[in-house]
This record gives C-alpha cells, sequence and structure tokens, in this order.
C-alpha cells in the first residue's frame, strides 16, 4: 500500500524542480501535507522504491530501466532491465532490487552497489606502495570477523605481489571497548614506523585487558616515552576521526567492510577477492 502511495505521488508531482521555492503547506479538513521534493524522471514512470534510510529512489520506467536516484533527484545510475517488467522492490539499504516481469511470470533479484572513492592519504599501505590494485579494509582491532579475514587478506597479498596494496583504515565499534584505545595505540605506533608490527600484534591478541596494549608496544620495541606523548597528541585522534569520516562518505557502518579499486566487496572469501583483483588489473591495463 505504503508503495502505490508513493507511487501515485511521483506520477502526480510536476516535473518541473522547484528548487528555490519555499516548501508549500496545503490543508484540507483535517489534512496536511506539503511537496517535499520534485524533479522529472527521464521516462514513463511504473513503479518506485526508496531505500530505508531515504538515500536512494528506485523509479521504474516503460524504457525497461531502473533509474537511481538522490532524494535531491541527482541521478545516480541506471540498471537496464528486461521489456515487460512491472513492478520492483528492493532490499533496507537499496543493495539488493527486486524486479517482477509481468510477461514471462519471473522474479529476479539483482545486486546493486556504488564505487566509493576513499580518501587514503595518510593510510598505512601494505604491499608495492604504487600497485595497480588498491584494497582498502576498514576494520577494528576487537572485531573477530576482522581478526578472520587478516590471514585471507595475508594470503591476498601474498598471490599479487607488486601488484596489490592493502590500506588500512580504522573503524573501532562502539560494542567493542577497546577498540577505539587500540586504534589509537596503532596510529601511534605509524608515528614510529611500526604500524603493521602493532596491528599484527593486536590482531594476535585473543583476551583483552587494560594491560593489552601497552603489552603489545613493549613486545614490538616502541620508545614508549613517545608512544605514551603520541597518545595525547590531537593530531592522533584527528586521523582516528578523519577515518571514521571517510567511512560515514563511503556509506561503511560495520566491520571489516572492504573497496578493491573503489568497488565494494561483499563476498570475503579468498577466490572471490582473488577475482576481483583480476578484474581489477584487467580494467587497469594488466600487471606491469
Amino acid at each position: 500500500m505504503l508503495k502505490q502511495i508513493a507511487l501515485c505521488a511521483i506520477l502526480l508531482l510536476p516535473l518541473t524542480v522547484h528548487a528555490q521555492e519555499p516548501k508549500k503547506n496545503h490543508s484540507a479538513g483535517n489534512l496536511n501535507w506539503s511537496v517535499q521534493a520534485s524533479w522529472s524522471v527521464p521516462a514513463k514512470p511504473i513503479d518506485v522504491a526508496q531505500s530505508l534510510d531515504n538515500k536512494k529512489v528506485f523509479i521504474l520506467t516503460a524504457d525497461a530501466k531502473v533509474y537511481i536516484f538522490s532524494p535531491e533527484g541527482v541521478q545516480l545510475g541506471v540498471v537496464p532491465v528486461e521489456p515487460n517488467i512491472t513492478a520492483i522492490d528492493i532490499a533496507a539499504r537499496g543493495e539488493t532490487l527486486y524486479l517482477v516481469n509481468g510477461k514471462t511470470n519471473t522474479y529476479s533479484a539483482i545486486d546493486i552497489s556504488f564505487n566509493q572513492e576513499i580518501d587514503i592519504v595518510g593510510a598505512p599501505v601494505r604491499g608495492k606502495v604504487d600497485a595497480p590494485v588498491t584494497l582498502v579494509v576498514f576494520s577494528d582491532f576487537e572485531c573477530p570477523w576482522c581478526g578472520k579475514l587478516e590471514p585471507v587478506l595475508a594470503e591476498l597479498l601474498a598471490q599479487n605481489q607488486d601488484k596489490l596494496r592493502i590500506i588500512f583504515k580504522h573503524l573501532p565499534l562502539p560494542m567493542h571497548p577497546y577498540a577505539e584505545p587500540a586504534a589509537l595505540a596503532a596510529i601511534a605506533a605509524q608515528k614510529q614506523g611500526k604500524f603493521w608490527e602493532m596491528h599484527d600484534a593486536l590482531f594476535q591478541t585473543t583476551n583483552w585487558s587494560a594491560n593489552t596494549i601497552d603489552e603489545a608496544a613493549v613486545r614490538i620495541g616502541l620508545d614508549m616515552e613517545k608512544f605514551r606523548a603520541d597518545l595525547a597528541n590531537p593530531e592522533v585522534q584527528a586521523q582516528l576521526t578523519k577515518d571514521r569520516s571517510d567511512a560515514m562518505t563511503a556509506d561503511v557502518n560495520a566491520t571489516p567492510s572492504i573497496f578493491i579499486n573503489s568497488r565494494p566487496v561483499k563476498d570475503r572469501a579468498l577466490p572471490s577477492l582473488q577475482k576481483m583483483v583480476t578484474e581489477a588489473l584487467g580494467a587497469a591495463g594488466g600487471a606491469k
């Protein structure tokens, strides 16, 4: 019913954007309404769906396409579909598009994702710094799934020497009490050129305690006086804040989250990761 109401609303809206005009309130009896947005659609709309987070609007049109818009009417992309598709629906965050073909009486599900340009300036790099394929991982040292991913990434890097670089971005999650101190400690260790040593030591931790981070710092041979001074350095907190902001910009809210040459990764199994690296190499002109 809500989809039908929304579709009717889109079909009734004027096709010209009035961005500079204030939203006009209307009333009839006990009912009040105002048009929040109005923009043109490139073809006749047939059905519409909107992601639960209100970040994407999907409009099925009579020219056998699904146009994807931002709530402001900015076209984000177009997905060609079979003729005679009569209805669409989407997963909650717009990551899967569901189609119904009224002629063939078939149902289809299509994976949807958008490339994300992620700022990697200042982030630690493992592998050849100018490798043609870049894997960015948003991770949390206390996250068990992140820990399980580490051997997979190590194997992937070993299989693609000189072709792949891994960029680490911090996203400590609120439910992990030691994750943020661990992230700050790793950034402080980076200032001594020992980020990856701290990274490895923290991911080897099985029982976290108040002493875990200092013990790891001593074990990898950090200058403890400088380490503690760097932990209090506003630059360290600023780097963590930047990584969190970059995660939000890239629509990342869970760990581990991976991107290969800006493309989001959904299957973290080694064969699937290798397939994406191979495809990225092909797009970049192959290994040199």
